[in-house]
């Protein structure tokens, strides 16, 4: 039994890297549990505890789907929160509006769920987190330190492979391994 996710690296640049930096030294005094920048990742879909005979599974609905899809690029650009302005749980950086992740992501998980591996959400919204919240001083303050950031250009990301990763959860934080990577076709253009 292994606890999977499939994801799309992040190799954060010099830019992102400054951003995410000071966004975590203006929430300094918050009880927040940041993402280190190794561990930044696109999740496309989380499998959770996996049966090691189902990994060949996975790997049957990605390799057909990646080798059919042209490599991108896609633009780090807007910085967020889920749960609301009163609870916020998860801060992350998101990507620019783009048909192809979606697209991509969008047929990754019906495929799966045709596969055996159903859906878990609604709808594929493409972001990543970078931290998780566990306790605020100053709302007021945190939501402006967020607003300060939404719609900042961070990193243009090449996107050419998706990866298969298993995820140990230590006491330190998690710890990913890459299991599988797929990779795309190369753009023409």
């Amino acid at each position: 039994m292994k606890r999977l996710f499939a994801a799309i690296k992040i190799y954060p640049d010099e830019n992102l890297l400054k951003y995410y930096y000071r966004l975590r030294k203006s929430l300094k005094n918050d009880s927040i549990k940041w993402v280190e920048p190794e561990n930044m990742h696109l999740t496309l879909k989380f499998f959770g505890e996996t049966p090691d005979d189902k990994i060949s599974g996975i790997s049957r609905v990605f390799k057909p789907i990646a080798s059919s899809q042209e490599s991108f690029k896609m633009q780090i650009t807007d910085v967020g929160i889920f749960g609301s302005r009163y609870n916020p749980r998860v801060i992350w950086f998101g990507i620019e509006e783009y048909a192809h992740l979606k697209n991509l992501g969008n047929l990754l998980l019906e495929k799966l769920d045709e596969a055996g591996f159903p859906n878990d959400r609604q709808n594929f919204v493409p972001h990543f987190t970078v931290g998780r919240i566990k306790e605020l001083v100053d709302k007021d303050h945190f939501q402006q330190n967020i607003d300060r950031y939404k719609k900042t250009f961070f990193q243009e990301v090449e996107v050419n492979e998706i990866i298969l990763f298993e995820s140990i959860l230590k006491p330190e934080g998690p710890k990913y391994f890459q299991l599988e990577k797929y990779k795309l076709k190369k753009n023409r253009t």
